[in-house]
């Protein structure tokens, strides 16, 4: 499995390369753009702009532009009758976010489904290997319309036959080849296969460690260590680095002793806002910053003194509201890690047992619990590759083939390696690129949105749109907005970063931590809870952002 992974991780990337490449090549110039630019909606025909964007090559465009003095309502509606394909494309992505609400509640389907027929073959008399073997197909498929990370992908498919019915497939085609970019679910992918490996996140764990040695490395320091930290922390090795080492963590530091439900979504909950929030330290590692920053010459300067350190605060206070809350529960998993420390991996007797005394899946979980020291040129080697990562972020054609070197390094040293997981690397990337596919067909209504409010109005709006969708798109549409003042482009950014954790969606390395720590929870991470959960500190940094100076 894992083979055939690599090889299907490696062709499609190089296929994702590809299609960036040949995007940016000619033949393009004779088609009509899709979807519909939005000065097509503005601009008076025959002008600059209006040649520019290759409006006069739309069918009917005469009808398309937009009522004088209209409200938004009449823009909107004026929007859909001059193409219905808007409403179409918007409902489609309506439901697959409904999807990803409902996929837990389809998981705990696909178990009771799975119990049932394992309840049918003990009565019939079948062996538990015979039970272990036969997988009951209904209950695969549940499971599989249940993984969040396939939903936007899968309705794709949706969104591939309405467009032929609409216009064409070379439509369709042109669109996910010319018009939609995937630099970041691959930059995503490549960068939680190196994030995630054991010499990366032993040294991510010293260097927290110092900062929990303050507080006597008991589960309170680490816990408010890496939930200050590692989000800031993510304004240098970008959020979706930050994110796969936090998740890391605090999978190994919390989540394995199954603490409260109210605990784990609070701390998933806190972990997506102070991500989205602190990569707002400069202007090149979050996501909604990057879209905005040269549109707009932010430098780091201006994210530092603007932004940086209201997020710093605001993630300092909701840290300690949250450690308040639950304070009762770090005394109780201590002493579980001291129970555990005398029978885990970390014992001499343990370290040195072979898989053949005790159950292989046992030995490979312990396996990657080990202790042994890592050579320092070995971790050296895992850093350059991730600042590799991190400097050609914007350049697939780097990056991927740095990836492919670090697999071979992997081979070479795997000693003291643990296995590399791509599955959840790939997954995420899947579901950042539906993500981008649907996204990319939503200008036609949030643009009109943002560029009708006031500053806080407009940021309110903002956060709740980042809710149902990324806020990299929000932010860049906002940059379509003609003579945006300043107060309200700091009012969309502030909006767009606040709600980065409401939601699975809101931020691209959301899916990261989800893939990571949704295991420890039921039948997946409950986007309702999870909402709940970051409600707190979402509205903390909102007072920051629009109350601090």
């Amino acid at each position: 499995m894992y083979r055939f992974a690599k090889w299907f991780f490696t062709l499609g990337v190089l296929g994702l390369i590809s299609t960036s490449i040949y995007s940016s090549v000619g033949g393009q110039s004779d088609r009509a753009p899709f979807p519909v630019p939005l000065s097509c909606y503005s601009e008076d025909i025959g002008t600059a702009k209006f040649i520019e964007d290759g409006c006069d090559k739309i069918h009917g465009i005469e009808n398309y532009r937009d009522p004088m003095g209209g409200s938004v309502l009449e823009i909107l509606s004026h929007r859909i009758s001059a193409n219905s394909f808007n409403l179409i494309a918007s409902l489609i992505f309506l439901i697959a976010i409904l999807h990803t609400f409902m996929a837990n509640k389809i998981t705990a389907k696909a178990h009771i489904i799975h119990e049932e027929h394992d309840e049918r073959m003990k009565a019939a008399g079948a062996s538990e290997e015979e039970i272990k073997h036969d997988i009951p197909f209904k209950a695969e498929l549940f499971h599989f319309l249940g993984e969040v990370e396939v939903v936007f992908g899968m309705w794709v498919i949706a969104l591939l036959f309405i467009t032929i019915g609409f216009f064409d497939w070379t439509t369709f085609k042109n669109y996910m080849v010319y018009d939609r970019v995937f630099v970041e679910p691959m930059f995503v992918v490549v960068i939680m296969a190196i994030a995630s490996t054991r010499p990366v996140v032993k040294v991510a764990e010293q260097l927290l460690g110092l900062a929990a040695g303050l507080g006597g490395h008991s589960k309170a320091a680490w816990w408010f260590s890496i939930l200050l930290i590692a989000p800031l922390l993510g304004s240098f090795i970008t959020e979706p680095a930050a994110m796969t080492i936090a998740a890391l963590l605090l999978a190994n530091q919390f989540y394995k002793y199954k603490p409260s439900s109210g605990f784990a979504y609070a701390t998933i909950g806190l972990l997506f806002v102070n991500i989205s929030v602190g990569g707002t330290l400069t202007h090149f590692a979050a996501p909604p910053v990057l879209m905005v920053a040269t549109p707009w010459n932010w430098d780091m300067s201006f994210m530092a003194s603007n932004f940086g350190w209201k997020a710093a605060l605001g993630i300092l206070i909701s840290n300690l509201i949250y450690f308040i809350i639950f304070r009762s529960q770090f005394a109780k998993m201590g002493k579980q890690d001291e129970v555990e420390a005398s029978t885990n991996f970390h014992t001499p007797e343990v370290q040195t047992l072979k898989p053949g005394q005790i159950s292989h899946e046992e030995f490979e979980a312990r396996w990657s619990e080990r202790e042994v020291p890592i050579p320092w040129w070995v971790t050296l080697v895992h850093i350059f590759f991730l600042a590799w990562t991190v400097y050609t972020a914007h350049y697939p054609a780097l990056f991927i083939p740095g990836l492919l070197f670090f697999l071979g390094f992997l081979s070479l040293t795997a000693t003291h390696q643990n296995k590399m997981e791509l599955k959840g690397p790939i997954m995420v990337g899947f579901f950042l690129g539906g993500l981008i596919i649907h996204g990319g067909l939503q200008a036609w209504w949030i643009a009109p949105v943002l560029g009708s409010l006031a500053e806080l109005p407009l940021m309110l709006t903002a956060t709740v749109l980042t809710a149902v969708n990324d806020n990299a798109a929000i932010t860049y549409l906002a940059t379509l907005v003609p003579n945006m003042a300043e107060a309200s482009k700091y009012a969309v950014v502030a909006g767009a970063v606040t709600g980065g954790g409401l939601t699975v969606i809101a931020n691209a390395p959301n899916p990261a931590g989800q893939s990571i720590l949704g295991r420890f929870f039921e039948n997946g991470v409950n986007p309702l809870k999870l909402l709940i959960a970051a409600l707190i500190p979402t509205i903390i940094m909102g007072i920051c952002f629009m109350v601090l100076p």
